[in-house]
């Protein structure tokens, strides 16, 4: 690993102290913990070739500027390597009334992000979805507990799954991944609409999140419709 950093031109330079191999972070990338002249990093070894890491590299560029991100330091295609400033916060699996309001609020500034992208569509049997309106907005796509760091801000991590599709389906990953009750959804999407939500919309894409969850480890769910 020390010579395959070296050969990145970002720690040519640098003195390498120590790298670590983080556990149970995504299936899509190899994560490290790497300190280098005193600074630690973040560097993620790209596994799989059919995902478009230039819109993920783009993504993660659009989410730093909205503060809700690790700074994207370092693509380096040629060797499969993307390093990012290193964030500080834990994962949780359970969510207090305030950090869903905190929560609420990135996923407000994410889905604010304006990128030119075909929306993406699910393989798997949406049913009753097409009798609502879709709502599209660049989404995660991904919001296991993982995939998010709380501390004083929310940061979110991996948009190798990130792309443009209905809100609420993002919405109703958190609500499945951090088992809300009825109350915690209700303060959840107070924050994030200000106003009125489609319940039983939510409802269904719940359903959906969860068929995509049942197929995740079996074939890719996603395509892109055209």
């Amino acid at each position: 690993m020390t010579a395959l950093l070296q050969n990145t031109s970002f720690f040519r330079d640098k003195k390498i102290e120590s790298y670590t191999l983080l556990k149970d972070q995504g299936y899509c990338n190899e994560n490290y913990l790497v300190v280098a002249d005193g600074v630690k990093y973040i560097v993620r070894k790209l596994r799989r070739d059919d995902i478009d890491r230039v819109f993920e590299w783009q993504v993660q560029h659009l989410a730093f500027e909205k503060g809700i991100t690790a700074e994207p330091l370092v693509f380096d295609s040629k060797n499969g390597l993307m390093v990012f400033s290193f964030l500080e916060g834990e994962h949780k699996r359970r969510l207090d009334k305030g950090e869903l309001n905190l929560l609420a609020k990135t996923l407000q500034k994410l889905h604010s992000i304006k990128i030119d992208a075909k929306p993406i569509t699910l393989d798997v049997n949406t049913g009753t979805v097409e009798h609502y309106q879709k709502e599209y907005a660049l989404c995660h796509n991904d919001f296991n507990p993982q995939n998010i760091f709380f501390a004083e801000e929310v940061k979110l991590i991996d948009f190798e799954y990130a792309g443009i599709n209905d809100r609420y389906f993002d919405l109703a990953s958190v609500c499945v991944e951090f088992g809300l009750d009825e109350q915690g959804q209700k303060v959840f999407l107070e924050t994030y609409f200000e106003d009125e939500y489609n319940v039983d919309k939510l409802e269904v894409y719940k359903g959906i999140y969860k068929a995509v969850c049942d197929e995740w480890f079996t074939e890719s769910p996603w395509s892109v419709v055209l």
